[in-house]
Order: structure tokens, then sequence, then C-alpha cells
């Protein structure tokens, strides 16, 4: 589904990635974790051309993201992102929130569009908030709505960048289990996150980043399951999350 060949980018002479290369399987979870400022988020959003790279290719359900001549606007709206901060409009009800994209960019019609949005609205468990603005919601809320925002589009793959880390602690759990039921039913599934019970429990394959480059991309099992095979820097990650 996803398949990143020796992708680097450069912001002026600073090197963010280095030769990234992983492929993600139709189906298939893949947390991404690592430190901060190693390139996680930044590995993510060039899936979806949020963030333009210099060199290597990204080719998604077979539409090369590098090709000059792609329809990067018709990909995103295949390609469903969930950010840190929900990126909600703020002067826009919840169900207005759920169907503008799907009007403008899939140019459904306004009655299927919103069928569409409560639809996902109800799967994320929000129905009775459709009429509500985004600042009438707790902030567990306004994800769980970005995310059925994003299924409303109907995505081939689901790109998460930190969905919890802007959040209260007390409403991590409510998002996580939208993900895990995402996950549950197949979806394909990309997630930058330091939630690392939701890695166990849900992915399929862990990829660690350090300064830019891949440096762990396994099994979750072997992962967790055997850190003295793990790179030292990989090592040392992990001795401090699991640690507690």
């Amino acid at each position: 589904m996803i398949d990143i060949k020796n992708v680097s980018k450069w912001y002026g002479s600073f090197q963010v990635l280095t030769d990234c290369t992983t492929s993600i399987q139709k189906g298939e979870v893949v947390v991404v974790c690592g430190p901060s400022g190693s390139g996680k988020s930044t590995l993510i959003k060039t899936v979806n051309a949020l963030e333009p790279f210099q060199k290597g290719d990204i080719v998604v359900d077979g539409i090369s993201i590098a090709d000059p001549k792609t329809d990067l606007p018709k990909l995103r709206s295949r390609v469903g992102m969930v950010f840190q901060h929900f990126e909600l409009f703020p002067h826009l009800s919840v169900t207005e929130n759920l169907t503008l994209a799907q009007i403008k960019v899939l140019g459904r019609s306004k009655d299927d569009a919103v069928k569409r949005g409560l639809k996902m609205l109800d799967r994320v468990g929000l129905m009775a908030h459709k009429d509500k603005f985004p600042g009438q919601l707790s902030g567990g809320q306004q994800q769980r709505v970005a995310i059925a925002r994003a299924l409303s589009m109907d995505p081939i793959v689901m790109l998460f960048d930190e969905p919890t880390s802007a959040l209260d602690p007390e409403m991590v759990g409510e998002v996580l289990d939208v993900m895990v039921q995402l996950a549950n039913e197949g979806m394909t599934m990309m997630c930058v996150t330091h939630e690392m019970g939701f890695a166990r429990k849900v992915s399929h394959r862990v990829i660690f980043m350090d300064k830019g480059q891949i440096i762990e991309d396994c099994r979750k099992d072997e992962f967790f399951g055997n850190p003295d095979a793990r790179s030292p820097r990989a090592k040392e990650f992990l001795s401090k999350i699991l640690g507690h």
C-alpha cells in the first residue's frame, strides 16, 4: 500500500531524513517511534506530500508522489491524516467539519456527505454532538471528530501524527480505542506515537527512528520482546520507556 524508497529530505543544509526505506502492506498497522526530533512526523507527512522530499520516491497504492504528473490533491483525498492538534474549523459545526471536504474535494452532494459524515461520527461514538462547534467539545472528542472526518473521505490508508500527545491523560484512551477498532477492522495505518501500550497491542511492526534514519524496522514482538537484539539507541529508548 505504501512503498517508501530511499527518501531523503533537507531543510536548507540540514538533513532531516536520510535514505529512509520501508513498505507497508494493505491492512498492516505500523507504529513509528523514536526520540523527539528523530524525523518521525516529517516522514509520515511525506507520505501524503504535506512535506516535499528531495530524493527518493514514495508510492501509495501504485501512485508515485515524486512523479510531477501525479494529482497530489486527489491522492491526498484518499490518504486520511489525523494531526496532533485536531485542525478542525472552529467556526463550523461538527457536521459541517465532516462534510466540507467530501463536497469540495470528492464532489459529493450535501445529502450524501451528511449521511456519510454522520455514519462515521456515530462510529466514533459522538452522534449526540453533531450540531456542536469544536470549542464546545473536549480535546478527546475533537480528535475523534477529526478521525471521523478523515474516515468520511473513504481513505485507503490512515496516517496518525502523534494523535494523543496534545490530550489530557484521561482523554488518551478514548482516542486510542477508536484507533484500535480501526486496526481490528483491517484499516492500513501508519502511526507516529509515544503510546507504547498501543504499539504493543495493535501494531504489526515497529519502525524506530533516530536522527532522520530508520534504525529498526521489525515485528513488534521482536522490538519489545528482544531488546538485547536491538541497536544501542533503540535499546536505550526502550529501557527508558519500559522501565516505568
